[in-house]
């Protein structure tokens, strides 16, 4: 009830129409969907925020046929960004269509649905992003006007004791330094809540950490630092001479990809 009762304040009638009319077009559509971003993060923590968009995840796969369904619905569509994000809008609301993360990384698979959450939202019942992909994605948006570093501390706070940490684990896989980097600022904000991370994913982490400093290796030239934000290492790919490390073989996207995503960059 007081979820409903929240976002009956903070949502105005013609988004809330739209939003639900949006689900009911996917639903015909047979376009499986999760429930993401404010209203996740809201179900999750009972943090409720409005910020006049609808984020939807859904398969790579079903981008276009979810796009085409709304567009014949009488909305205006487009496909954002072709390795990543569709949107849908109607006036000056919008539901994002997201199918993977803006790095490559976080792609939306059959996982993320089997492992959903179900829960009321728009007061309907429908699947929910589960948390650990929720954490996944959101670890790496370290933006210099967007950091959902709080996100994840009030999800650990919440739900820690609840996650899949071996699913949480398998999903950072080579990434894993970004994972650790929030288990500590965690343990940094919450001092007395550090029990809800387990004593053995940490030692796991750090004894990772402690095996990186204690190998020698070649130096590589590589930034990673933009896969966690688009715009501030730029200057680290163009001018500096490091590898993007988005690129593949050590990232996820092709240098097409990576060029597209840089277009639309506002340096």
């Amino acid at each position: 009830m007081e979820q409903s009762t929240l976002e009956q304040d903070v949502i105005d009638a013609e988004s809330r129409d739209f939003y639900c009319a949006a689900l009911d077009v996917l639903a015909g559509a047979r376009v499986d969907f999760l429930v993401g971003g404010a209203f996740a993060y809201g179900h999750y923590t009972g943090i409720h925020r409005h910020t006049k968009d609808f984020d939807l995840f859904i398969r790579p796969a079903h981008i276009e046929p979810a796009l085409a369904a709304l567009r014949a619905a009488g909305y205006t569509t487009e496909l954002t960004m072709e390795t990543w994000i569709g949107k849908a809008f109607q006036g000056e609301s919008f539901v994002d269509l997201i199918f993977s993360g803006s790095n490559g990384i976080a792609t939306v698979d059959d996982e993320w649905f089997a492992h959903a959450a179900q829960g009321t939202i728009l007061e309907r019942p429908v699947p929910i992003c589960p948390m650990e992909e929720m954490i996944w994605s959101k670890a790496f948006v370290i933006n210099r006007e967007r950091y959902d570093g709080a996100d994840i501390a009030h999800l650990l706070r919440a739900h820690g004791e609840d996650l899949d940490w071996d699913r949480l684990l398998r999903r950072f896989d080579a990434y894993w330094e970004v994972l650790l980097s929030h288990l500590i600022l965690f343990g940094f904000i919450y001092p007395g809540e550090r029990d809800k991370v387990p004593a053995a994913v940490l030692g796991h982490l750090l004894g990772r950490m402690q095996e990186q400093v204690s190998r020698r290796e070649a130096k590589a030239r590589i930034c990673r630092g933009t896969l966690l934000s688009r715009t501030q290492y730029l200057i680290d790919t163009e001018q500096w001479g490091y590898r993007d490390g988005r690129l593949r073989p050590q990232g996820i996207l092709t240098a097409a990809e990576v060029d597209e995503l840089n277009a639309t960059t506002d340096k």
